[in-house]
């Protein structure tokens, strides 16, 4: 399998079309930074896993992309509540994909920023039965996003962390953090104060400097590798490295018996150089701060019904619910929107 910026280009021609659709062909898939699909779409994964390519809505363009499966070695699941996903893994691990999962595990409980998830308690469960199912190095714990409030300080902040680490740490072999950014971006600015978190802020530079010595402190007996996802500080001194969730390391570590995925990521790296063979891995669709590896999302903006008070990816609550309408109309569905073509 050849490596590239970008993917291997396919035709695919969805059931009732006489005319084939031009799909990308993603190495490694995400599932997805825009939805959460393990708590709420695990069915309609699966179906379109079973026929080989989903549609997503481009939500720039409006116009509708298709994706196809036929190259796909790999995986990413991104989510807050693995535990309704459970159900499909033995299907998984039967189709011969690789797969890992970055799951975001906060306690925001008291401020209910995060109302429609489940309790602390039975999302550190499903962690833990995760990966005792997968083992805890394809398990990946997000705090994210670290934020402050009226209620929440520094040191608040701290002892919450310290209890889910605690009950984590050997569960998974890595932490990714990531302070909220409201001021770059309007939508979780509009969000926030239209559910009425004015107290909701970003850290200053000296309290980052105190969460990630406290950080620091912890991981003396947690022993995980922490990284900081699309900062552009060098928190280094602190132990904590630069993000790129989608890990090259943790790839390679954990998936090399998949000779496809070793080839597509390998390949740039033997030839020019760890440095220049990431960069040239490097997904072009993110911030420029990220360093994730290439993949295609299939997700769609506002279709996640956990209603997180910060969410980028949910336009307002209404919208998300206009849309779980929509989807529940059209049946079955390529596409997270209902399309059908």
């Amino acid at each position: 399998m050849a490596w590239r910026k970008g993917w291997d280009r396919v035709q695919i021609t969805p059931p009732g079309e006489d005319l084939p659709r031009d799909a990308v062909a993603p190495v490694i898939v995400s599932a997805s930074r825009s939805t959460d699909i393990p708590a709420f779409y695990g069915d309609w994964l699966m179906e379109r896993l079973r026929k080989g390519y989903a549609a997503r809505i481009n939500p720039f363009s409006g116009r509708t992309e298709y994706v196809s499966f036929d190259k796909t070695r790999l995986l990413v699941f991104w989510t807050k509540n693995a535990a309704p996903f459970l159900a499909y893994l033995p299907e998984l691990d039967g189709s011969g994909l690789s797969y890992l999962f970055q799951y975001t595990l906060n306690d925001y409980e008291k401020e209910r920023l995060e109302p429609c998830i489940p309790s602390i308690h039975d999302r550190v469960e499903s962690f833990a039965e995760l990966a005792r199912r997968i083992g805890k190095g394809r398990t990946v714990w997000r705090y994210d996003p670290v934020l402050l409030s009226g209620s929440l300080d520094v040191e608040g902040l701290l002892a919450r962390i310290a209890d889910l680490g605690d009950a984590l740490r050997y569960s998974t072999k890595r932490l990714v953090i990531s302070f909220i950014d409201i001021e770059r971006y309007p939508r979780v600015k509009r969000n926030l104060l239209s559910a009425g978190f004015e107290d909701v802020r970003e850290p200053t530079h000296p309290e980052i400097e105190a969460i990630c010595t406290g950080l620091a402190d912890l991981n003396r007996d947690w022993r995980l590798s922490i990284s900081a996802c699309g900062e552009s500080l060098d928190l280094s001194s602190f132990g904590i490295g630069k993000g790129q969730c989608i890990n090259y390391d943790q790839i390679v570590s954990e998936f090399s018996g998949d000779r496809a995925l070793m080839e597509f990521l390998e390949t740039p790296v033997l030839e020019k150089g760890l440095e220049k063979g990431l960069h040239a891995l490097k997904d072009p669709g993110q911030r420029s701060t990220c360093g994730c590896i290439i993949a295609k999302d299939i997700g769609q903006y506002s279709t996640c019904p956990h209603l997180c008070a910060y969410c980028y990816a949910n336009a307002s609550p209404a919208t998300v619910v206009r849309n779980l309408i929509r989807m529940n109309e059209q049946g079955e569905r390529e596409s997270l929107l209902g399309f059908r073509s």
